[in-house]
């Protein structure tokens, strides 16, 4: 009853239909990465992604460009679950998808870019087909889901495994146009750091913090979001809070928001067990 009734409340929150059916076929196919591959490890964990997913959200919104692409282009500001929705089964699809919902979900996202072009807050021209944007956007999700998996799962993975992640997701930053990304951790966090005069905290990305921190949700889901959002901005760097005029958060609360995320975890973990990543399992293995 409690494992339905979070599977429904999750569901409701990215967008979710059913289960993933359209994962168990063709029988064989293992799709870009294949299960032995980090990625299919980090992003199984549906509490971790959504943490990610809010720091990787709040920091795109401080590049100006990256930012007006979706200002100028998208219902993002309207429709958060929406946009929630299609990124989450972006990232299922090129993760745990056969090889043909992989890269048609690629061939997708790559066409729209292309209509994708205009003018950011100061004037300046951007086209979201701009490698540099691209990049951009890349690092700053893989580096989110990779700090979040670390600070929120128990399940540990060596720096080599990590650095493995991070080759990976460079083949697909690559599919997507970027160029020359990192395929380390550390290589991630210099590349994200060397942005950082370009970035900018006016009242577009002002608007973008304050509805990550007001995320929507009907009443069952508004703690859990609350709590996830809370973590999210805990998943930032230590140089973003005073870019945003934010305190840092302290030690204490570092602590208090990780034990609350372990607490809820259990439910959701075991809810949420004969996902994506366990459909994909029975493609390939039977």
């Amino acid at each position: 009853m409690i494992h339905e009734l979070l599977r429904k409340t999750i569901r409701g929150m990215v967008g979710g239909s059913g289960p993933p059916v359209a994962f168990l076929t063709p029988q064989g196919d293992r799709g870009l990465f294949g299960p032995e591959s980090i990625a299919w490890k980090v992003h199984a964990d549906f509490i971790s992604m959504m943490i990610g997913g809010v720091s990787s959200l709040i920091l795109q919104a401080l590049h100006p460009q990256a930012l007006a692409g979706v200002w100028d282009h998208s219902t993002f500001r309207e429709d958060l679950q929406g946009r929630l929705g299609r990124t989450a089964f972006f990232i299922a699809a090129t993760t745990y998808g056969p090889m043909e919902m992989a890269n048609r979900s690629i061939e997708r996202v790559n066409q729209i870019h292309t209509k994708i072009t205009g003018f950011d807050e100061f004037g300046k021209p951007y086209s979201a087909k701009d490698p540099h944007l691209l990049a951009w956007v890349h690092l700053t999700e893989t580096r989110s889901f990779m700090r979040s998996f670390e600070e929120y799962r128990k399940e540990r993975i060596s720096p080599q495994e990590k650095d493995q992640y991070f080759f990976e997701m460079k083949f697909l930053g690559e599919r997507m146009g970027a160029v020359d990304l990192p395929g380390t951790y550390a290589g991630t966090e210099k590349a994200i750091e060397d942005y950082i005069p370009e970035l900018y905290f006016g009242e577009r990305a002002r608007s973008i913090v304050q509805l990550l921190e007001n995320f929507p949700g009907n009443l069952i889901a508004r703690p859990m979001i609350k709590l996830m959002s809370r973590a999210g901005f805990l998943n930032l760097p230590d140089w973003v809070y005073p870019l945003i005029g934010k305190p840092a958060p302290s030690d204490l609360e570092r602590f208090a928001i990780r034990k609350s995320i372990e607490l809820i975890a259990i439910p959701v973990r075991e809810a949420l067990k004969d996902g994506v990543a366990a459909h994909s399992r029975r493609r390939i293995y039977g």
